[in-house]
């Protein structure tokens, strides 16, 4: 089973996010840091939403100075998420060490090279599980 680091914050609207900033959009999205955080949220949000009243568990995962953004566990199905915001998918330590060490079922890249942001949002988060 991955292991849990304390509790992830994990903000369940992004509204919450945005409101209080008063930038645009074109500013939000040009600010790379804040950016990056407000779409791991959306997924995040999208994720523990979706899987309300659901068999299934979502955690957050961090060993040997690696972490995974997401893990969706149900039975012994795991699917390990990482978000990245920018257009290049660079590498994905985390996911390599958490499959190293836990029998993966599916790994998502969400973003990048990998599941549009727009599909994954929308896509039911038991279907990742399937």
């Amino acid at each position: 089973m991955p292991v849990c680091l304390g509790p992830k914050l994990q903000v369940l609207n992004t509204a919450l996010m945005t409101a209080a900033s008063q930038r645009t959009y074109r500013e939000t999205n040009q600010d790379t840091d804040f950016w990056g955080r407000l779409v791991e949220s959306a997924v995040g949000a999208t994720l523990a939403n979706g899987l309300k009243g659901q068999h299934g568990g979502l955690f957050y995962w961090a060993g040997r100075n690696r972490e995974v953004d997401f893990v969706l566990a149900k039975g012994n199905k795991l699917v390990a998420i990482e978000v990245k915001s920018s257009r290049r998918k660079g590498s994905l330590p985390g996911i390599s060490v958490f499959s190293r060490e836990f029998k993966v079922t599916k790994k998502l890249l969400v973003g990048a090279d990998g599941v549009k942001l727009e599909s994954f949002l929308s896509t039911p988060p038991g279907k990742w599980l399937e």
